[in-house]
């Protein structure tokens, strides 16, 4: 299994926003092969900003690699450029192979 994140460090009082974005996006990650499970995660908000994660897992790396080769997956990150005012910075990816899964 192959662990994908994405953290985001989001403007305070844009969470909502942020959040709202993610909600009505379609991922297109429905039939995408190796594909198990997407989250969005809310971590602890500090004074300059509130943590966010993404976190899909999938059957293995090259099947993530995959995906992000895709033409889904260029759909599903359209327009994400126009929302820069949420971020503080770019997100920072994080790859994760498991070692033990149960």
């Amino acid at each position: 299994m192959f662990i994908a994140m994405n953290r985001f460090k989001i403007v305070p009082d844009l969470e909502s926003d942020f959040e709202a974005v993610w909600k009505s996006r379609e991922t297109y990650l429905d039939n995408v092969p190796g594909f198990i499970s997407f989250n969005l995660l809310k971590g602890p908000r500090k004074e300059e900003y509130t943590l966010y994660a993404s976190h899909t897992s999938w059957k293995s790396r090259k099947d993530f690699e995959n995906w992000t080769k895709s033409e889904n997956f260029r759909r599903a990150h359209a327009g994400a450029g126009s929302r820069k005012s949420f971020y503080l910075g770019h997100p920072e990816f994080e790859g994760f192979e498991a070692i033990m899964n149960s």
